[in-house]
């Protein structure tokens, strides 16, 4: 199949680069209001970090809180949908709502236009294969999880033993019989945590810098989303004094395994970026001594790990669920768009003074469930988008009808 000519196609279309769950969307809920939208994605399909997550992923947040504009996940993936199944899900909803897709162009620059032409302002994206795409307005969408952080510890580069990121780990028959230190408790930690101990490795340690709040996934059928979705208005106060009560009668005290209560509120941490963790076996697997807390990691020492209360270990693996980066430095950083953190100043509908027409969705990790966010940050960016057209502020667009339902896909 011939490359096709990106830059050939008219009127300029709003270009949408990550073709993860915010990307198709804003995709989708772009074209249901007749504006077109071509999604750009490096990988070779979409979805590509739901394929690259450990199989024993589910979903934190319910299937009917989940779904994306249009297209619903349908019932017999369950109530907590499991990360082939929302692979699936990506996939049908590709199909279903006719997107344009671009595969395997990485667009690694996003630039004002240029001057020569101040009847059309818009973006200019360089890709690669040296592509220049012409844009009227762009929407970043390359994901929360972009790229995996691996803190710099003292000693790293010249550890003996064998250390990876969470992001590599996929599921734990390589680790059975074998004693493992999971590093970050956060959800990817607690849940790899569990996932070892019940694949048979011999040993599961946890390294805990800051003690997390945990919270059960659903309680009498009621869902933690749900919850978090009441709350996030509320006085952070108050929600901080309701969830410690409730935390006293749900969670049970863990002070003499090594996990005690926070001393910090829950949604305080919340408004810092720290998510409670959803139980899905770590209280019972602690409770039994099957996952044992330690201090947080503070040094490698030729095989050995130093911990931050002095203690050394010798595991066979250490997995580091220490997070990551958005990874937007070289796309955007030169625009002023970004906080100090590298996260971009706004999202969702609304665009930095100094960049016009420039959106990003799926930044943050929110108490209500980031699939249930995305979904209402594409209808909103959407509307915008629309209204700004509308306007003339970002020129015209050709409408696009539904012909059919075969995915348009190309690959460069």
């Amino acid at each position: 199949m011939p490359t096709p000519d990106l830059t050939a196609t008219q009127p300029r279309p709003v270009y949408v680069i990550g073709a993860g769950p915010g990307g198709l969307a804003v995709a989708a809920a772009l074209r249901a209001r007749g504006v077109r939208a071509v999604v750009v994605e490096k990988s070779g399909s979409v979805g590509a970090s739901w394929r690259g997550h450990y199989h024993r992923l589910r979903l934190h947040t319910t299937r009917r809180l989940s779904a994306l504009p249009g297209l619903a996940i349908p019932r017999r993936f369950g109530r907590w949908v499991g990360r082939a199944d929302v692979v699936r899900y990506l996939e049908k909803y590709a199909e279903f709502h006719e997107l344009e897709l671009i595969t395997g162009v990485e667009v690694t620059r996003i630039e004002r236009a240029g001057d020569d032409a101040p009847d059309a302002p818009g973006w200019t994206l360089h890709a690669t294969g040296g592509r220049v795409l012409a844009a009227r307005a762009v929407v970043v969408a390359t994901g929360y999880n972009h790229t995996a952080a691996l803190p710099d510890w003292p000693g790293r580069d010249t550890y003996a033993g064998e250390l990876l990121h969470a992001s590599a780990y996929r599921e734990p028959g390589p680790y059975a019989g074998r004693d493992v230190l999971v590093v970050g408790v956060g959800n990817t930690g607690a849940e790899i945590a569990v996932d070892l101990v019940e694949g048979g490795a011999a040993r599961v340690r946890l390294a805990v810098r800051t003690v997390p709040h945990l919270v059960r996934r659903s309680t009498a059928g009621w869902p933690a989303q749900r919850t978090g979705i009441l709350v996030r208005r509320l006085p952070v106060r108050l929600v901080d004094r309701v969830g410690a009560l409730v935390a006293k009668v749900s969670v049970p005290d863990l002070a003499a395994y090594g996990l005690p209560r926070p001393t910090t509120g829950l949604y305080s941490r919340v408004r810092e970026g720290a998510i409670p963790v959803q139980d899905v076996g770590l209280i019972d697997a602690v409770r039994a001594g099957r996952v044992e807390p330690v201090a947080a990691v503070a040094a490698f020492d030729g095989d050995e790990v130093v911990l931050a209360d002095g203690t050394r270990i010798s595991p066979d693996v250490v997995i580091a669920a220490t997070g990551y980066r958005r990874g937007l430095e070289g796309l955007v950083g030169h625009l002023g768009v970004l906080d100090a953190r590298g996260r971009p100043e706004v999202h969702g509908a609304r665009t930095a003074p100094t960049a016009p027409g420039l959106y990003f969705t799926g930044y943050a990790n929110p108490i209500s469930g980031m699939l249930r966010e995305l979904a209402r940050d594409a209808v909103k960016i959407a509307r915008a988008l629309a209204r700004a057209e509308r306007a003339g502020r970002t020129g015209r667009t050709g409408r696009t009808g539904r012909t059919g339902r075969t995915e348009r896909t190309r690959r460069a």
